[in-house]
């Protein structure tokens, strides 16, 4: 069941709602084809997470991917560079960002076993 905030978004900005949604969706499935690629262990770094320091490297590791987004936004969006790789764009940027910061958060609340 939808609360409240959801259901007066769609009442309201039905048209964003539905777009929200249908974005959450393909990061999901983008997020599940990576992880079954991957599996939990770039993340983790090898490790099990289960002391702070672990999960420091980790969120550290996560901060270091995000930080390298974010300077590839930098230069394509502000600073209106032509792109040298072509194979990632403003659009893939922006879901890596969307889906390292679930990953952190994942991560931070103790859930990434």
């Amino acid at each position: 069941m939808a609360s409240k905030n959801v259901t007066a978004l769609k009442e309201k900005y039905p048209e964003i709602a539905q777009e929200f949604e249908r974005i959450i969706t393909e990061q999901y499935d983008l997020f599940a084809g990576k992880m079954l690629d991957y599996g939990k262990g770039n993340i983790s770094v090898g490790t099990n997470l289960e002391t702070s320091e672990e999960v420091k490297l980790s969120l550290t590791g996560l901060w270091f991917r995000m930080n390298d987004k974010m300077n590839r936004l930098k230069n394509l969006v502000l600073l209106n560079n032509t792109p040298k790789v072509t194979t990632e764009s403003t659009q893939d940027t922006f879901q890596d960002l969307s889906i390292y910061g679930i990953i952190a958060q994942i991560v931070q609340n103790g859930k990434w076993k």
